[in-house]
């Protein structure tokens, strides 16, 4: 089934050039690109059978409304969650952690700890600050070693009676480390915290059993994994959705309203108020189908050849310095180059047609515990080749001739 010049082939805009270069799409952390049956299934809705969704009683209200929960148990079954109804839907990981957040306001007092890490993206930092400014909440700060893993011994010893939530980011969109979720999990439910995961870049690189990992809430997000934007989705235990606050209200999240009180709809539509991303979650559903026909393992190897490819070619600049090297890594390469900006060589790179992208990556915390104000990033996705690690390593040393 893994036939690099076969995936490619079903990408249509990796054919086009940029700059007159054939493009090289490095920038896979930030979003991935659509294969040719996502944007089928997208365009083949909205052309033959579209409605909103749940409440109506003609057929194309019905047909949408199978189609969208299909894509719901699509998530649920990729996510290794025991039913659909595990899954709500939201327009991206940020949001659905906004929603894990605001929905675990209830169970936060003044002077109650949440436990982040410094290498979070702020998607994971400012929710919980908002827990910190409105209810009084301490947040705690896992440290990141030198080789950007998180001090776990820290993070145990951080644990205590007043820990009422801990959230971490499964896979750095920086450093690439892959950190011992399952581990952490069960030290913070020792704890007796709430435990849940950032899963936005590893739902892309790695199998994901929810129930293995045991989260009591998983994020996701639909345009890293080749589906379209405007979708992601907040996987909860069943108990843990029952008893979280609704986020936003409107229509489909209420059961009865009157003037004097209102009464919830059950998970997950408690937590979907309005129209929801009826096409988005359906070309979610697509990509979910693309992506699952390769094996995970053949996906994952495929990705680290290209990584470690780019990597020994990249370590043979002088000014090259890689930015995280964890044990367990996924294929996200950030780096500098001495005496030049990143912006200066993401913009040089451009020219050569290589996208790549450049700044903080939503992550200043851990910029600061690096010592640095941003860096490069490549990313590497499973239409990435060996021939556009060479070309980054070419250009790379471009930029460093130039920048010198």
């Amino acid at each position: 089934m893994f036939n690099i010049d076969n995936i490619r082939a079903q990408f249509p805009i990796l054919s086009r050039e940029i700059n007159g270069k054939p493009l090289a799409y490095l920038d896979n952390a930030a979003s991935a690109q659509k294969p040719q049956a996502v944007i089928d299934a997208i365009a083949g809705q909205m052309s033959t059978s579209f409605a909103n969704v749940h409440r109506g009683l003609h057929t194309m209200a019905n047909e949408t409304t199978e189609a969208f929960e299909d894509a719901r148990a699509k998530v649920a079954s990729f996510l290794g969650a025991p039913k659909p109804d595990n899954i709500v839907f939201t327009k991206g990981a940020t949001e659905a952690l906004n929603l894990a957040a605001h929905g675990l306001a209830g169970e936060i007092k003044a002077g109650d700890e949440i436990i982040i890490s410094q290498m979070e993206h702020h998607s994971n930092i400012v929710p919980w600050h908002f827990l910190r400014e409105r209810y009084g909440a301490v947040l705690k700060f896992i440290p990141v070693t030198e080789q950007g893993e998180l001090d776990l011994a820290a993070y145990k010893a951080m644990l205590g009676p007043k820990t009422k939530i801990v959230s971490i980011v499964h896979m750095s969109n920086v450093l690439g480390t892959v950190n011992p979720v399952k581990e952490m999990g069960e030290w913070a439910h020792a704890a007796g915290a709430i435990f849940v995961v950032d899963g936005t870049q590893a739902a892309v690189h790695m199998p994901i059993d929810v129930v293995d990992i045991d989260a009591d809430l998983f994020c996701m997000t639909g345009h890293k994994l080749y589906g379209p934007t405007g979708i992601g989705a907040l996987y909860g235990k069943t108990e843990m959705l029952e008893r979280m606050q609704p986020f936003n209200g409107g229509g489909e999240m209420i059961e009865d309203v009157f003037e004097d009180r209102v009464t919830y709809n059950d998970p997950p539509h408690k937590f979907e108020a309005g129209t929801p991303p009826i096409i988005q979650a359906i070309g979610l559903g697509a990509a979910i189908d693309w992506y699952t026909q390769f094996d995970p393992a053949d996906v994952h190897q495929h990705e680290m050849a290209v990584y470690y490819h780019a990597l020994d070619g990249l370590r043979s600049i002088n000014s090259f310095r890689l930015i995280g090297d964890a044990k367990e890594k996924g294929s996200v390469l950030a780096f500098n180059l001495e005496g030049a900006h990143a912006h200066d060589v993401a913009q040089i790179l451009d020219k050569y047609g290589i996208a790549v992208r450049a700044g903080q990556h939503c992550t200043q915390p851990l910029m600061t515990k690096l010592g640095i104000h941003s860096t490069a990033r490549a990313s590497f996705g499973i239409y990435n080749t060996l021939d556009e690690a060479d070309r980054l390593i070419e250009g790379v040393k471009k930029a460093a001739t130039f920048l010198s």
